[in-house]
């Protein structure tokens, strides 16, 4: 009973407990020994500990004066562990909500906000489960975490080491009083030792302790989440036709009634496109004009900004954007007064002026324009949209694209290079012409000639000879009279057409091929070079290509003078000679109305070396020894030459007549169409270029294009000015 005799001997430990409390007597109850109202700064740090037999937590009052800081002993308390295998964790964590309970109860008494308190605890397992933000608890420490975030924050807890925790002298018996007098319990003495440990980068992020093993924490489970959109516009990409993107609209969403219904419910198909493309068209405005539909559907009206102010936009009963325009009266149709508004800069825009361009077989933009328009639709900015599609569009390439160009090359060194006449020449045949052989007593015989033009690449002289027929040998033998009146030469250049090169078998006879002996063994004998254009580029050999007009011209005018009379070959000869005369008579420079200067500049200035007039001509010479000395004349003739050319002929050279701007360079594996001359435009080979020969200047003008033709393939070599890109 509560009245009876204790027994001795606990009567003894109780009698020297009671005599011990009294060194207690001593101990200050004052928190500060300062008024608090007259501190800089204060905190209330509450500690908190945990062990098998109790939990406990502190609190103390610490506030700064000037320079000086006060620690005071508030209140503490200790708890009994409850009875039945409660783990150390949680142990930790019931003494952390003591920690809080403490803490409201102090801040409710002293008026002081829980945002002045500070938390310490040496369980770093019960920082991270108050820090955590990422997994879940079971219910036992999601409830006490919660109790625990309700009064703090997880910014005002904080580590300290255990050897620094006032708190863990509550989880502990002590063997006298007196103990307690000197512990830090009732001084607190190590708080401003440890305040800087307390700060350190440790105390500011506490991550879970072996999360994978804690037994508090819920298993993680992987969910995996579709998000969908509410913009599909940007889906829309995948298709490159209007029909396949309605097309798959229409089976999505018979499939989504489908599920819905269990079953696939019959739907007119006309009624089914119709809803297509009003989902189509809908989810195109609500990326575009996402301001503008929600103006309209709270009934406000359009921002003056708005780039559609202008057509007085409006809803439809299906929620469609449309025109609203000036021409509501009008009789005609409402897809014409109230077009459907759709931006240029998207897709389905695109595939819109795509599919009518189609359908108006491919007609210019004025047409597509109004093809568009006319069923139902106002594109922002539809000419630009039009004028693009119809740029990329490999169909209106090949019916009306432009030929590939690029910057007209440097003239070769031959042509700006002075040297004799006729050392460098460009070389072409052309004929043929009826002459008269021989009389006979059924009428007369008649044979063919052709001319060999001989064309000086500097001087810009003329020599013609005649040829009896287009054979190796007859080219050799006029090669041969060529040199012997006009002295050796070094390079020839010529085009690769079938007059020196080409189909023998289609033309039999009517070919020279230079490609072959003897015409082979006559250049090397004689080391001349000879170099070719490429094929169908006659622009490349327009030196010696317009000469052959001016001969034709002259030749004609010559031939119409002789009456009808028959031609034989000593006429057709003088007559060449002379279109030679005239020819090298001709100005290859502007023509000066100076009386100091000569009258005309022309090849046969040179060649011959008859003036008109000698006046003029004399530069660095003078009459006296012109008239003593035949050499000097000569000389002066011959300077004067070189020095005129120099001064007008080669600077009229510098002007680019066409082909002015750089052109980006064709590349290897472009697709092309080749020109054939004797087939329609719709008929003409496609082709692959396989190789491309850059100039010196690094522009490409002539390639190698592979096409195939009734199953077999060729490579040929052309001239870019032949070829129309299909694709950038």
């Amino acid at each position: 009973m509560w009245d009876e005799r204790l027994p001795d001997h606990l009567e003894k430990k109780w009698k020297l407990w009671k005599e011990l409390l009294k060194s207690t007597e001593g101990i200050r109850r004052m928190f500060l020994l300062n008024d608090l109202s007259y501190a800089d700064s204060f905190k209330v740090d509450v500690f908190s500990d945990a062990s098998e037999k109790a939990i406990s937590a502190v609190a103390y009052m610490r506030a700064t004066f000037g320079s000086k800081e006060e620690v005071g002993f508030i209140m503490g308390k200790s708890k009994l562990t409850p009875a039945g295998g409660t783990t150390i964790p949680r142990l930790e964590l019931c003494a952390a909500v003591l920690a809080t309970e403490l803490a409201n109860v102090i801040a409710d008494q002293l008026s002081i906000s829980l945002e002045n308190f500070l938390y310490h605890t040496d369980s770093r397992v019960v920082l991270g489960y108050i820090h955590n933000r990422k997994r879940r608890f079971y219910t036992y420490v999601a409830n006490r975490v919660d109790i625990v975030l309700k009064q703090s924050s997880p910014q005002q807890w904080q580590y300290v080491a255990t050897q620094n925790n006032p708190a863990d002298l509550g989880t502990r018996p002590l063997t006298s009083p007196n103990e307690l007098t000197r512990s830090i319990w009732i001084l607190g003495t190590t708080l401003s030792n440890q305040r800087d440990s307390c700060n350190n980068k440790d105390n500011t992020a506490f991550e879970l302790v072996d999360e994978e093993n804690d037994c508090e924490i819920r298993r993680s489970l992987n969910v995996k989440a579709t998000k969908v959109k509410e913009n599909l516009a940007s889906r829309f990409e995948r298709f490159s036709t209007k029909k396949s993107l309605v097309k798959v609209i229409c089976i999505l969403k018979r499939v989504c009634r489908s599920h819905k219904r269990d079953g696939i419910v019959a739907v007119d198909s006309v009624e089914e496109l119709r809803e297509a493309e009003q989902f189509v068209i809908k989810s195109t405005q609500r990326a575009a004009f996402e301001e503008e539909l929600l103006s309209l559907k709270c009934g406000e009206k359009i921002l003056s900004n708005s780039k559609i102010i202008q057509l007085t936009p409006f809803l439809d009963g299906d929620g469609i954007l449309r025109v609203g325009g000036r021409i509501r009266r009008s009789p005609v149709e409402n897809t014409l007064k109230h077009p459907i508004i759709l931006p240029w800069k998207c897709h389905v825009a695109a595939l819109l002026t795509r599919h009518f361009h189609e359908k108006v077989q491919h007609q210019g933009r004025t047409i597509t324009d109004a093809s568009i328009r006319s069923h139902g639709y106002w594109v922002i900015g539809g000419k630009r949209l039009v004028s693009s599609i119809i740029h990329a569009c490999v169909t209106c390439r090949k019916l009306r694209g432009k030929f590939q160009q690029q910057q007209m090359a440097e003239l070769p060194a031959d042509r700006v290079t002075p040297t004799a006449p006729f050392t460098c020449v460009g070389v072409d045949v052309f004929g043929p012409w009826h002459v008269t052989t021989r009389k006979t007593r059924g009428g007369q015989a008649e044979s063919k000639r052709w001319a060999v033009l001989y064309s000086c690449q500097f001087t810009r002289a003329v020599h013609i000879e005649l040829v009896e027929d287009m054979s190796s040998s007859s080219f050799i033998n006029s090669l041969r009279r060529f040199v012997a009146l006009r002295g050796p030469i070094q390079e020839i250049r010529s085009d690769r057409g079938t007059n020196f090169i080409g189909a023998l078998d289609d033309l039999g006879a009517q070919a020279i091929c230079v490609e072959k002996d003897p015409v082979v063994t006559h250049l090397k004998d004689n080391k001349i070079i000879w170099r070719f254009n490429p094929p169908h580029a006659s622009h490349m050999g327009g030196s010696w290509e317009r000469l052959i007009g001016i001969a034709r011209r002259v030749l004609d005018s010559m031939l119409l003078g002789n009456h009808g009379r028959a031609l034989t070959h000593e006429v057709l000869s003088t007559f060449i000679y002379e279109v030679c005369a005239i020819i090298n008579s001709r100005p290859i420079a502007q023509i000066s109305y100076d009386p100091e200067v000569p009258e005309v500049m022309t090849p046969a200035l040179l060649l011959t070396q008859k003036p008109c007039q000698l006046s003029g001509l004399v530069t660095t010479e003078s009459l006296k020894e012109i008239y003593a000395s035949q050499w000097k004349y000569v000389q002066v003739l011959s300077n004067t030459f070189w020095k005129r050319w120099k001064q007008g002929y080669l600077q009229c050279l510098q002007k680019r007549q066409k082909w002015q701007l750089e052109e980006e360079n064709v590349r290897a594996g472009d697709v092309v169409i080749l020109r054939d001359h004797e087939l329609h435009r719709n008929r003409w080979p496609l082709g692959v270029i396989e190789s491309i020969y850059p100039s010196e200047d690094g522009k490409v003008r002539s390639v190698e294009v592979r096409v195939v033709q009734d199953g077999k393939t060729s490579n040929f070599v052309r001239p870019i000015t032949e070829l129309i890109r299909l694709i950038d």
